[in-house]
């Protein structure tokens, strides 16, 4: 197994009760080109189990591609006959998934796997232009007997237009969660300058932080992680224990590594 099942728990953990989350981009389950390209869909499913996470959002999710089907169908483990979404959540987990993006040979998108049980999915296209498709998924969960809001985001590639996504996403929280509910929104920001927490902030999320005060946890690329392109961002919640998982199985599975965070409620 390539990550421990446990992050230590902090020192007020113990004080309630705790959340693990988990954002990961998982490329689509291929990594390489041309004849070195390779199949990590079923190490990802391992990858997932580890971290051990009652919530686990997905970016670049393949609902379905016929190319790469054709190409690994005879390949040892071969390629999943359902969704990648449903073939990666662990046994018991509830699944979302919506698409963002649609090309020749299949469909991508973003999902959410949850340990709790979830409400109704909703999805919203913020795509900024015609060549690059993005989207929101949305999903209430019901944690604790407390109705916890998520957002799986995966915003675009210039920064204007993550600003626009930005307020886009502004938008969509006032008409669709209640200000008083818990909210965590977790992906792939793209953010390489470190130029969105203040507009995150100005929508009433807090960046997620180690509890020693580390903001930046470099999740990208995998093999030598030097950006915090991966993010959560909460509402209500406070971050007792954050982690980035590393070393070389880690490294092979995606272009990006997972970041795992544990939150418990924000104090009266």
């Amino acid at each position: 197994m390539p990550f421990a099942h446990s992050v230590p728990p902090s020192a007020s953990a113990h004080l309630g009760p705790v959340l693990r989350v988990a954002t990961y981009n998982i490329h689509k389950g291929v990594r390489g080109v041309g004849p070195q390209k390779r199949l990590e869909i079923h190490n990802l499913g391992l990858g997932i189990q580890a971290l051990n996470a009652d919530l686990v959002f997905l970016q670049e999710v393949r609902h379905f591609h016929h190319q790469e089907a054709q190409q690994f169908q005879r390949t040892w483990f071969g390629w999943p006959n359902v969704g990648q979404a449903e073939f990666l959540a662990p046994e018991g987990f509830e699944v979302a998934y919506r698409t963002n993006a649609v090309t020749k040979h299949g469909e991508h998108g973003n999902a959410l796997l949850s340990r709790w049980p979830m409400g109704d999915v909703g999805h919203h296209d913020v795509s900024d232009h015609r060549f690059e498709q993005r989207g929101l998924l949305h999903v209430p969960v019901n944690w604790q007997g407390q109705e916890l809001h998520t957002v799986v985001a995966h915003l675009g590639l210039m920064h204007s237009g993550r600003v626009r996504q930005v307020q886009r996403l502004a938008e969509f929280v006032a008409r669709h969660v209640p200000p008083e509910a818990m909210l965590v929104v977790a992906g792939d920001f793209n953010d390489w300058g470190e130029r969105l927490d203040a507009p995150m902030r100005e929508l009433g999320l807090t960046r997620a932080r180690h509890p020693d005060g580390r903001l930046r946890l470099a999740t990208f690329p995998s093999r030598i992680p030097f950006f915090s392109l991966d993010r959560i961002y909460v509402r209500g919640l406070r971050c007792v224990n954050m982690q980035v998982p590393k070393g070389p199985a880690w490294a092979r599975m995606s272009d990006h590594l997972p970041l795992l965070a544990e939150l418990a409620p924000e104090g009266p």
